[in-house]
């Protein structure tokens, strides 16, 4: 059976789910995974039994480490790590410097930087 981007959207959107067989993985009868679905595109978040919860953690006390994974507007999946540094800068917005790598769908690294955005 064949099942349209609509009914996808329709089965998944803002539905909750729990794992029925996991033998081999982290997650298990506690973990529950939430999704959304615009078009073509699915989000998730997933959290409980041994995962606390998807995506990074605080390395030290201006350090945290992530995991990412993105569509790109092309239909790509890209997955990747970073290591980043927070900060502040003169007018007090709240800044991130990364180093970054590709772990999946793409290849390389580099360094970013972000500023926070204020209303």
């Amino acid at each position: 059976m064949e099942v349209s981007f609509s009914q996808i959207s329709e089965r998944l959107n803002n539905r909750r789910f729990t794992v029925a067989d996991n033998t081999q993985g982290l997650s298990g009868a506690g973990t529950v995974f939430h999704y959304h679905v615009e078009e073509n595109a699915i989000s998730g978040t997933y959290q409980g039994g041994r995962i606390r919860m998807g995506n990074g953690r605080v390395t030290g006390p201006t350090t945290i480490e992530l995991l990412y994974q993105c569509l790109t507007t092309e239909g790509e999946i890209l997955a990747g790590w970073s290591r980043g540094t927070v900060g502040v800068d003169p007018a007090g917005r709240t800044t991130l410097t990364f180093v970054w790598g590709w772990l999946s769908g793409a290849t390389g690294g580099g360094e970013s930087s972000y500023v926070e955005l204020v209303a």
